[in-house]
Parts: structure tokens; sequence; C-alpha cells
């Protein structure tokens, strides 16, 4: 067994790797710039943690998804791998301490926010690690062609001058050929390398259903579905709305997004991944970093706003590689939303100037300051003080922050945190003189480890169900520790945060430049469109026209989507008449053949052979000569 093998083993428990997952591994081991792209669910992550695990040094993981950091963080410290983390919202003492253990304290793997690498502070400590891999995830973020791009990775490639030996290792889901060229380009790849795995899941089934009544539809489809499953819906109002009606129609359900607090979340999660709860109704916020294997049907009852996007929320249905499906709902009324959706994204100059003016304003940030301050921000509170619609603050502060001028990082939601501010020896001295909180100090030391070294996350609940006690006792002993300067305690704090990326600027300095304005709502449009066109399309198999989309091509039709199972003008079902006439179109030759040796040549049904051949010639994609030999029609080469 080698050595990546005996890791995968060791902290895993797996024998074998998943398909690409090895060939991943060996191409950074050869110290190769990577491009990996892996469906959703494909294990991504242990591809760099893996590596990192046999090399020395530590792998520097650039994520923009505070929540998957922090699950691969605690997913890590359950297999005692050491594990730093950095993100919005922690205090400056807590970055101080996790900068400096990234140098000193023999740990394999630092978790950072791409914004986090602008800081000079950063960098400073940075240019003292020890990287053998820095990891880059969610890729398509760098690239301005890509569903979800973020100014903030373009300051990754930075890195490389200063690691320019160590490779890079880019992972995401879903890229267009564009996407996958613009990525190793802005990543400067010393030579191109992409590894891939195809994005076609035959046990997948995509369904496109055009209802007016799609809550009759919803339950209805439900009712005689098996197994758990996931419904996607655009608003958190929406998730409780849908999950309330399924439950008074005897259905399991619970609802799911981001704005609920993390015990919470983790309590609805838990019981579906369970089977508790057998339907969950959530935004988009859910399934990033869930893993269960046997969700047998995904049902968006909104438009998703991209392919990409909905390509990887369907594609969490059937990863266990059973028959399982992909629904999605559509109607007129879904156009006329997507289309308003890609106006009210992109608010005029003007708004944009007086949300930067007002908000700087309620910070009391004054011209001339606030670079690098983080402010908490309660963007409703903001909104009515101010008199703007939610909408328009959202969206002017995505596109400020496409310009750089600041950060808006929602829901920060971190678990409490302590570490002892005293050294072993003087704690041991403390517990025998008071025999009041010994009794405390020994469960804390008992329930978490690293805690004279590092901040570590602990939960309040948890100690008062060990120590048979309450949540508001506990959380007196611990700021009593804290007043007695015996450990640093940072309780839970859930709130969006403005990251100021410059000094405040007079607002008519303020500039959105035509590639983050103009280009980008072109390309919101684009996107738009070919969810409205795939929604629409009825002669297109799904599963082909997706996998077009991300330029794999040439790819026989699924058979089993609604649009393959459908029948055709010509009177067969269109799996059936694009099969037959594909083959009619490949056999036939420059001089032509008659019908009866079509017949003969091609191994299928005679009737519907001499159906498909009627619709072409009738339709101009084949024409007849004065002998009656079949030849393809200029129309259909």
């Amino acid at each position: 067994m080698d050595q990546f093998h005996e890791i995968l083993k060791q902290y895993w428990g797996y024998d074998e790797f998943r398909p690409l997952q090895e060939e991943i591994i060996r191409s950074v081991a050869d110290q190769k710039d990577t491009l990996a792209l892996m469906p959703t669910g494909g294990g991504k992550s242990i591809t760099f943690q893996v590596y990192s695990l046999s090399a020395d040094g530590l792998c520097l993981v650039v994520t923009p998804l505070i929540a998957l950091i922090k699950d691969q963080v605690e997913n890590l410290r359950s297999k005692n791998i050491k594990v730093l983390a950095i993100y919005s919202g922690m205090s400056t003492r807590e970055i101080d301490i996790a900068l400096n253990n990234a140098i000193y304290g023999d740990y394999k793997f630092l978790y950072i926010s791409p914004e986090r690498i602008a800081s000079e502070k950063f960098r400073e400590y940075l240019i003292r690690m020890k990287l053998n891999l820095i990891t880059v995830d969610e890729a398509h973020c760098i690239s301005q062609w890509g569903y979800d791009f973020r100014p903030s990775y373009l300051t990754i490639s930075e890195v490389r001058k200063f690691f320019p030996q160590t490779p890079i290792l880019a992972l995401t889901a879903t890229a267009t050929q564009k996407v996958v060229d613009d990525i190793q380009e802005k990543l400067e790849f010393r030579e191109k390398n992409v590894l891939q795995k195809s994005f076609r899941r035959d046990n997948l089934i995509y369904l496109v259903r055009n209802k007016e009544d799609k809550m009759g539809y919803l339950t209805d489809t439900i009712r005689k579905a098996k197994g758990t499953g996931i419904v996607y819906v655009r608003s958190r109002k929406k998730t409780k709305e849908i999950a309330q009606m399924l439950q008074q129609q005897k259905i399991s359900s619970d609802f799911y997004h981001a704005g609920l607090a993390t015990d919470v979340r983790s309590q609805k999660q838990d019981k579906w991944m369970s089977g508790e709860s057998r339907v969950i109704v959530a935004t988009n916020a859910f399934g990033m970093g869930i893993d269960k294997p046997d969700v047998r049907f995904v049902i968006h009852l909104d438009l998703p706003d991209s392919l990409e996007a909905y390509f990887q929320e369907a594609g969490r249905a059937g990863r266990d590689g059973e028959k399982s499906v992909a629904v999605l709902l559509y109607n007129n009324t879904d156009k006329r939303r997507l289309h308003k959706m890609v106006t009210d994204s992109f608010p005029i100059l003007e708004t944009i100037r007086s949300v930067y003016n007002s908000m700087c304003n309620y910070l009391m940030v004054a011209i001339g300051s606030g670079k690098g301050g983080v402010f908490s921000f309660r963007i409703e509170d903001f909104s009515r003080k101010f008199e703007f619609q939610v909408s328009s603050v959202y969206h002017s502060l995505k596109l400020l922050e496409r310009q750089g001028y600041l950060s808006y990082v929602e829901n920060v939601d971190n678990y409490s945190r302590i570490l002892f501010a005293i050294r072993r020896d003087d704690l041991y001295r403390i517990q025998v003189g008071n025999a009041e909180i010994d009794t405390f100090i020994k469960l804390i030391l008992r329930s978490y480890t690293g805690v004279f070294t590092d901040f570590v996350n602990i939960d309040e609940a948890l100690l008062a169900r060990r120590l048979n006690s309450t949540g508001d006792l506990i959380y007196q002993q611990l700021k009593f520790l804290a007043q007695q300067k015996i450990i640093e305690y940072i309780p839970q704090k859930k709130t969006p945060v403005i990251v100021f990326e410059t000094e405040r600027v007079e607002t008519g300095r303020i500039h959105i430049s035509a590639e983050n304005y103009q280009h980008r709502k072109l390309k919101y449009q684009q996107q738009v469109d070919s969810v409205i066109d795939y929604a629409s399309n009825d002669h297109h198999c799904r599963s082909v026209a997706l996998l077009e989309y991300f330029g794999q091509y040439n790819s026989e039709p699924c058979g089993s989507c609604d649009v393959c199972n459908g029948y055709h003008d010509s009177g067969i079902k269109v799996a059936d008449f694009n099969r037959i006439s594909e083959k009619i179109k490949k056999i036939l030759p420059a001089e032509g053949y008659r019908i009866d040796k079509i017949v003969k040549l091609i191994p299928e049904p005679e009737p519907k052979i001499i159906k498909v051949s009627r619709w072409l010639l009738d339709n101009g994609w084949l024409k007849t000569d004065s002998n009656g030999l079949l030849t393809t029609n200029s129309k259909g080469q």
C-alpha cells in the first residue's frame, strides 16, 4: 500500500479512491499546477487533504464559503488533524494567534477567505510559512466569465510570487471551456493541466415540467416519489411556508436557510441526514459540503439564475449511483421574474453612490479613513433608516464589492471560542486553591484539546449537558473565568459585516467600471437566457443540453428525460427519432440509398425508420432524386 492509500485508510477509512481523486493527488505530487473539475459530491477536498498530509509543510486553502471552512475545519479536527482558519468576524487577537501557529505550530492546513490575501499583515506572516500546496476552492470565482465572479480571487496569483515552486490545485464542480482557460491564466499556471471527470450522470433523470399549479404538482410528486429529497426555492420566507404546507399534507418536511442560527441549522440538517425529516425545503445555502448519498429527488420550485448553479444543486441527487430525479418547475411567470432580476441586480450609479455615502455615515466612517475596518451591518435596519429598498442596498453593495471598495460578508456565524490565557502550571495552582471552579475547568480540558495554543470552538449547550447545568450558568462561569484573566472568551455572535478594502472616498469619486457593470450585466443576462432556453426547450435531450453547455459534445441522448420520452412531430418518441435520424444521416453515401436499403442497414423497427425518413424528407433534411435515392440535403450537412 503506497503512502496516499495509507493516509486515505488511516483518516477516512477507505481502501480506494473515487474516480479521478488519485490522478489529481499524483499530479500535484509531481509538482504540477492542476485544475480539477469534479461534479458536486465527487470528493474534491480529499485530494488536497491527502496530498498535504503526505508532504512536509502547510496547505493554504482559499475558499469564499465561511460555512464550508467551518465544516471542513471541524471535520479535520475530529480526525485529530491540526488545522487553522481565518475568516471575517474573528478578533485581531485570534488572527495573530492563528498566523503564529501557521509558522511555528506544526499545523497542516490554513483555511482563509480570498480577501485575506490583500492584507499586508497576512503577507508579512505568509512569506515565513512553509507551504506544500496552494489550494483554490470554487476556482470559477476567479473568472469574470464564471457565474459567481469575485474580484478578491484575482489576488490569489500574488501568493505565487512568494512561492514560485509550490504547485497550485484549483478545484471547481462546474466550468465552461472559457472559464477553464481563464482560471489557468489568472492563476498563472506554469503549463496547462486539466483533469476532468465527465459531467454525465447516467443515473440522474432530468425533467422539466411547465406547471401553473406548482404546489399541486409538488405535493403529488413527493407523495409518489420514494426516499428523501430537497426542494429548492429562492426566498427564505418561502422555505418555511412550503415546509408547513407539506406538513399539512402529512409529508415529513423541514425548512433551511442561511438566516437561521447555527444550532438550529445543524439540528435541521441532522434530522434530514438521518431520515427523520424526509424533505428539506431550502434556499441555495443548503447542500454545500453535505454528502448524503441516497437523495432520490431534487425539485427546483423556482428557476435558478444560471445553469452552473442548477447543475450543482440538481447533482445532489443520486450520489450513490441509484436512479434519481431532478425536476425543474417552470412557467411564464418565472421568465418575467428572471428578467426582472437582471434589472434589479444592477442599480443605476446614482443609487450605488447614495447607498455608499449613507452606509459610511451609518457606520460613522469619515472620508479618508476606515481602510481595513470591520463593521457589523444589519441591512434591514440600514434600509429602513435611510429609506432604501433592501434589494437595492444588497446589489449596490455587491457592485461596490466587485469594484474593490468593500466586502460584504453575510451571516458571519461564529461559534463561541476560548483560549487559556495562563500556563498549565499556573492553572493547576488556581485549581488546587479554588475547588468551586476546578470541576468546570476539568470539564473544559476533557472536552477540548489545543486550548492553550489556539482559540477553540466550544458549545455551551454541550458543556451544560455534561455538567447537568443550564446554558446560562455555563455562560456565567465562562464570563467569570474571563474576568479573572484565566481564559479569553468570545461569545457566539451572528451578524453580517462590512469590511472596508479602501479608505472612504468622496461620493463623486465612486466609479463602477464597464467590466464590472455593463459586461457583468450582459453576462448575467446570457446566463438567465440559457436557463430559460433550457427550461423551454422541448426537442433537445436535457442531459445532452447540459453537457454541451459545459463544452462536452457528441454525447448520446439519455433516453429517460422528459424530452427523450416526449413525442416528436413524426409521431414517435423524441429519443427514438433522434437516434434513428442520426443513424440515417451517418450511413447515407453521396450517391444515396433507396428506402428499402436504409431499412436493411439500420437495426431499428421498419415503421419507425420510414416515419423518420418521411419527416426528414418533408422538412428538407433529406432529398430524393429522380431514381428515388435518398441523400442528405445541404440543410442537413
